[in-house]
């Protein structure tokens, strides 16, 4: 990666890319430069919300999905972005490109193609920026965010599942399952994943608060005992506030697993139904690159190997997140080993 030298000791203030501004998030953060090199994976952020802001497309609840053959050259533009800002994983922008969702609108037809358009424009954003960025497929939850009450029948669940793997397996480096709200979505997700030879992190959401439920009303901690057995590679927590993943961290204590985070900007998710629009969700006003980073280092400091944004979490919050580690002397990689 090209990436600034490090140096011992406090950041020396005239060797930071914006002076005091660096020294000030990583102080706030309760961080100091570290003696040896530990490997952060770097994420994108949220590809759906950052293409809302760029597209001409009215909104539409496959909205996401319909940019991809109507406005391909944005997604593209919008991973190479992430890159350009330190990110080494991006994920294939496929997240409303679900069997069922596609079905619910009567669109079923375009499962195939919505899942290979993705990928092709990562593939593509990769090989033109020269960079070592590895391809993140996405196993989201089937029907709509937030609401798991809608995904309770594991063999259905699995089923359609392993329909999205088998369009994405071949082609990602990773699979990602993400955003999933209850311990039924993730075991099937698992699963599915965990039937090809490519490494499977889950990212879990929890709720809002310091619960540390997930979306379901199911306890973080039973459902870790059950999910870190089926054997993924890395458990996040992501799509979620900063602050509920903060207080849900400590359920990871003690456990022998990778673990990371990536939360959202969403001031609050309720009003979100099944075929909804995003303009229901109000977006945080306090959540600039520099707070988010803030956060995200604090995950950093309490273990996280993966860190990275989720909805509303742009290029110039990943930049900002990529300096920060860069000045504490992290290796950004897209790999938990060298």
């Amino acid at each position: 990666d090209r990436r600034r030298p490090r140096h011992a000791g406090k950041p020396h203030l005239l060797q930071t890319r914006r002076g005091e501004r660096d020294y000030y998030v990583l102080r706030e953060a309760g961080c100091e430069i570290i003696g040896g090199v530990t490997n952060i994976i770097l994420l994108d952020g949220g590809m759906g919300q950052e293409l809302l802001r760029r597209s001409a497309i009215p909104e539409h609840p496959l909205w996401s999905a319909k940019v991809l053959m109507d406005e391909p050259e944005l997604v593209q533009a919008v991973h190479a972005d992430f890159i350009e800002a330190g990110a080494r994983v991006i994920t294939i922008n496929s997240y409303s490109a679900t069997p069922e969702r596609l079905a619910f609108h009567g669109e079923p037809e375009l499962f195939a193609p919505l899942q290979a358009r993705a990928i092709d424009l990562a593939e593509a954003a990769r090989d033109a920026s020269g960079e070592a960025v590895r391809i993140a497929g996405c196993l989201p939850p089937l029907y709509t965010s937030y609401r798991p009450e809608m995904a309770t029948n594991f063999e259905e669940n699995l089923a359609l599942y392993r329909q999205i793997v088998a369009e994405q397996a071949g082609r990602v480096d990773v699979l990602l399952c993400e955003t999933l709200g209850s311990v039924v979505e993730a075991q099937a997700a698992l699963t599915a994943a965990g039937e090809t030879e490519l490494p499977v992190w889950l990212g879990l959401s929890v709720r809002d608060d310091a619960s540390a439920c997930l979306r379901s009303g199911e306890s973080l901690a039973d459902a870790l005992d059950i999910v870190q057995g089926l054997g993924p590679e890395a458990i996040l927590l992501n799509c979620s506030t900063p602050e509920a993943i903060g207080h849900a961290l400590t359920r990871f204590e003690g456990r022998d697993i990778n673990w990371g985070a990536y939360a959202n900007g969403f001031a609050d998710v309720t009003a979100l139904e099944q075929g909804g629009l995003v303009d229901v969700l109000s977006v945080r006003a306090d959540l600039s690159p520099e707070a988010y980073a803030k956060n995200a280092l604090q995950w950093v400091k309490r273990g996280a190997r993966i860190v990275g944004g989720c909805c509303e979490v742009g290029p110039a919050h990943i930049r900002e997140l990529h300096d920060a580690l860069d000045q504490l002397g992290h290796k950004i990689t897209g790999r938990l080993t060298s």
